[in-house]
């Protein structure tokens, strides 16, 4: 059955391309911070094992709808680590950092989600996709508060 949404086939895939680049940074925070949610230690360890959880709780949720919306696009989600991992621009840690590096990078990684969703948001908006525009909205505003809420945690 043929697509008919409103956007014609090159808008929707540049659009689930900007989805992609923010699906990939997406996961990969998420895995950076449930990593930490294991590993943390310190004198705040319950109070940053605690938040870290409900951090990587929001963002597999958000892998979700993102991932949902590539599709509702008529494009496929990368379906393999690796093809996650090459359109990603978070790194992860080979070792474990101390609890004030392990915030300082999860603000970073939400700065960097922020900025990505709102590059996304702009083609979203050129091609006339309110549906993806209010999800990269959301993004963005989650991540600027998450970002906030950590540099306030230092």
């Amino acid at each position: 059955m043929e697509l008919d949404i409103g956007i014609d086939e090159s808008g929707r895939k540049a659009i689930a391309g900007q989805l992609e680049k923010l699906l990939a940074d997406t996961y990969a925070l998420y895995g950076k911070t449930h990593a930490y949610h294991w590993n943390v230690e310190g004198p705040r360890f319950h109070s940053l094992h605690t938040m870290f959880e409900e951090q990587y709780r929001e963002l597999w949720a958000a892998l979700d709808e993102i991932a949902e919306r590539i599709r509702a696009l008529g494009h496929f989600a990368p379906m393999s680590l690796s093809a996650l991992a090459s359109k990603a621009t978070i790194g992860s840690d080979n070792d474990v950092p101390s609890a004030e590096v392990m915030i300082k990078n999860l603000a970073n990684g939400h700065q960097t989600l922020a900025r990505i969703a709102k590059e996304a948001l702009s083609v979203a908006e050129e091609h006339g996709d309110p549906a993806t525009a209010d999800l990269l909205t959301i993004r963005a505003q989650t991540s600027e508060k998450t970002a906030w809420m950590l540099r306030a945690s230092l």
